[in-house]
């Protein structure tokens, strides 16, 4: 079937609720906010730089996880992930990385602001690098002045044109049991990082590289004592608000069914496609309600947290296939031959969701699972 171009203008707002919920549910206020982000956010238009700007520019207007409105902050990235997944990959990890240094304990931000750039008038922009890969390390070394990171890093989005990033390196040496991680601020400019531009091939956020990095004593500022990034309460809901930006997405992909089927006639294929599409988003998005709620009750700490992530992160993940799956069945290739936003929106989300570890991460729910002490169902 042929297809027309997608909307000339940004989209609507986005709101997580799931089946029950409309956009008529949210005071005013919070609606003309989020309008004024989507449409930033459509501007961003698939660019690195404008999104980093956009990222820099919006992150303040958003409540921190925990802080009692959750919810508003997964709406706001859901909506700007259904405009632009470029803007969205950005803000959730800038947003990220301010919630991070937010959380730590007392001393930490003045720290901080004592690296170059850190303290300055021109706001600075953050990523978070905390991956680790087979026979990849980044070990942090004590001397009398101060700490140093040295080794590589995989997976450190938009290294070489961040102003800074929360980076984890091992205190112990290399083998050393147990082994222990810290969390580290650093300075990008720094003439020890050597960014590696030309490992990056994605075609999905191809403005987004996230080549590995090279740190050869680079001076740092530890945030919080051994372990504190991995076992404080923000960590399990930094992975769900990942997922409200994969639901936002998909919102987006989904929207091209919509006009599809409005534009013509639709037939019992494109209607039940459309019936399927709709159950599928509205579960996910009922999921993420539900986690904003637990997060601010204080009931997604500890083991409870990362069982809630794992769970919904699962169920997001799944939806975003299933979306992929069933757009691309019921337009075929037009649209993604055809209409060059929808293009990039599929290949962007195709590889954004791919965070989540399908069957692996599945087989680490199971775990968790038999390792309760009651049954959840």
């Amino acid at each position: 079937m042929t297809t027309q171009p997608g909307p000339a203008a940004a989209p609507a707002v986005l709101t997580v609720g799931g089946v029950s919920r409309s956009r008529g549910s949210r005071p005013p206020e919070d609606l003309e906010r989020l309008a004024h982000l989507v449409e930033a956010a459509w501007a961003v238009d698939g660019n690195a730089e404008r999104a980093i700007r956009f990222a820099v520019a919006s992150a303040g207007t958003l409540p921190h996880p925990g802080s009692g409105r959750t919810d508003a902050l997964f709406d706001a990235l859901a909506t700007v992930a259904a405009a632009d997944l470029t803007a969205a990959r950005v803000l959730e990890a800038h947003t990220d990385a301010l919630t991070i240094l937010q959380q730590a304990p007392g001393g930490t931000a003045e720290a901080v602001a004592t690296l170059p750039g850190a303290g300055g008038a021109e706001p600075s922009s953050w990523g978070v690098f905390a991956a680790e890969g087979p026979g990849l390390r980044v070990g942090a070394t004590r001397s009398p002045g101060g700490w140093q990171l040295s080794g590589r890093k995989p997976w450190c989005s938009l290294a070489g044109s961040l102003s800074h990033a929360l980076v984890t390196a091992h205190t112990t040496p290399d083998g050393e049991q147990p082994a222990r991680r810290r969390l580290f601020a650093v300075d990008l400019a720094d003439a020890g990082v050597a960014v590696q531009e030309d490992a990056w091939f994605a075609t999905g956020l191809s403005q987004v590289p996230s080549g590995p990095v090279d740190f050869t004593g680079v001076p740092a500022v530890p945030v919080g004592d051994d372990g504190w990034y991995l076992t404080r309460p923000g960590f399990s809901w930094g992975g769900i608000q990942v997922a409200a930006c994969w639901w936002g997405g998909a919102v987006g992909v989904a929207r091209q069914l919509r006009q599809a089927a409005e534009r013509r006639e639709p037939d019992q294929i494109l209607l039940s496609q459309l019936g399927a599409v709709d159950l599928a988003l509205m579960g996910a998005g009922a999921a993420l309600a539900d986690a904003a709620a637990a997060i601010d009750r204080g009931e997604a700490e500890g083991t409870a947290g990362g069982l809630l992530a794992a769970r919904v992160r699962g169920l997001v993940a799944r939806t975003v296939d299933e979306v992929l799956g069933r757009v691309g069945h019921a337009l075929g290739p037009a649209p993604l031959a055809l209409d060059a936003r929808h293009a990039r929106r599929v290949a962007d989300l195709t590889l954004y969701v791919r965070q989540h570890h399908a069957e692996r991460d599945d087989a680490a729910l199971g775990r968790r699972l038999l390792a309760e002490e009651a049954a959840s169902w």
